[in-house]
């Protein structure tokens, strides 16, 4: 139940965070007690001058700040469901005092087949194998793979999850800016039974970022160890994640922006990318691979590519266009034909 209390708005309760809103000598104070209720503090001056009307309203937004505090606390509320009740998780990073931090169930994780990725298939084995490893209970390793855009990294992290969801592998979607949260995600789930993979994408840091000491961390650089049931597996367009320049090489005891040891900069930004032990480079499709990429992507969609030779100078144009051949594009391409055919059909 809501409490407005009259008093000097000075006396803080035991344990309690306060919050002071005031105009001239109208003061109230929202204080957050040590038993998570919101409790109201009025100044004389500001409790002579309120009307029943004012105290009603006041009373009313106590009310709704005490209930979605009770929610954000679980209490009065079903209990979260467990975590082995979904398959993926995206992590939800604290806002504030009253958002807390927390894995979010994905309803409907996008998942492919091994089998739909086509060109890389000594990636497929490479990562399979290590992700069979980790599932069985072996030594596995945290996975970097880096490379051309669209060729198929992000999908072979979901192509694992297909595989070996009913084994007890989960996947933990992180994004890039809350990476320093890796230490309490992994705490959350290092008793758990299942095989997590914490999934990051598309990593880049820029100067300046320092997520990546989070990440670091739970490579291997923690006291605590890595966690038996964990591994990272992360995706960049980039071979190094960091921003590296060219005056970091420069033999000098003195860099022009006072950095006395400039080896130890080239060491910082060098050893993220070491801290991985299976690493998986990814290049751009030559046109074979490509219109082979199409061939498959319009089969799935019930078109046969070699019916009809325009289809071929349709795809390799779609590809000029963007400026890219990769299996993002042959899929966005297969699409793009095939809706058009199917509307084209369904008009006629």
């Amino acid at each position: 139940m809501a409490k407005m209390v009259h008093g000097n708005v000075r006396s803080n309760p035991c344990g309690a965070m306060g919050m002071v809103c005031s105009q001239g000598a109208r003061t109230l104070v929202v204080y957050i007690t040590s038993e998570c209720r919101a409790v109201l503090r009025l100044s004389p001056w500001t409790r002579r001058e309120m009307t029943v009307n004012a105290a009603d309203r006041l009373a009313l937004a106590l009310e709704r700040l005490n209930a979605n505090l009770e929610q954000m606390l679980g209490h009065g509320v079903p209990p979260a469901a467990p975590l082995g009740d979904a398959l993926a998780y995206r992590w939800h990073h604290s806002r504030g005092f009253l958002d807390a931090s927390g894995l979010v169930p994905v309803s409907s994780p996008c998942l492919v087949t091994f089998d739909s990725l086509q060109n890389i298939e000594r990636h497929v084995v490479r990562l399979r194998n290590n992700t069979a490893q980790f599932v069985q209970g072996y030594p596995a390793n945290n996975v970097l793979m880096t490379g051309a855009r669209g060729t198929g990294k992000s999908s072979l992290v979901r192509a694992c999850l297909e595989a070996f969801h009913e084994q007890g592998l989960r996947l933990i979607e992180v994004e890039r800016q809350h990476l320093d949260d890796l230490p309490e995600i992994v705490a959350q789930v290092r008793d758990r039974a299942e095989k997590f993979i914490i999934f990051c994408d598309d990593l880049s840091f820029e100067e300046g970022e320092l997520g990546y000491k989070g990440l670091k961390t739970v490579l291997d650089g923690s006291i605590a160890g890595p966690s038996t049931n964990v591994r990272v597996y992360a995706t960049s367009n980039r071979r190094h994640m960091l921003v590296e320049r060219r005056e970091d090489n420069l033999e000098r005891i003195r860099d022009a922006e006072g950095d006395l040891h400039p080896g130890d900069t080239v060491e910082e930004k060098t050893s993220l990318s070491e801290r991985f032990g299976l690493h998986l480079h990814f290049y751009g499709f030559t046109q074979d691979e490509y219109l082979n990429a199409v061939t498959h992507g319009l089969a799935t969609l019930g078109i046969d590519l070699t019916s009809d030779a325009s289809i071929r100078v349709a795809a390799l144009q779609w590809a000029l266009e963007r400026g890219a051949r990769s299996g993002r594009v042959a899929w966005q391409f297969a699409q793009d034909y095939a809706g058009r055919r199917m509307i084209g059909a369904d008009l006629a």
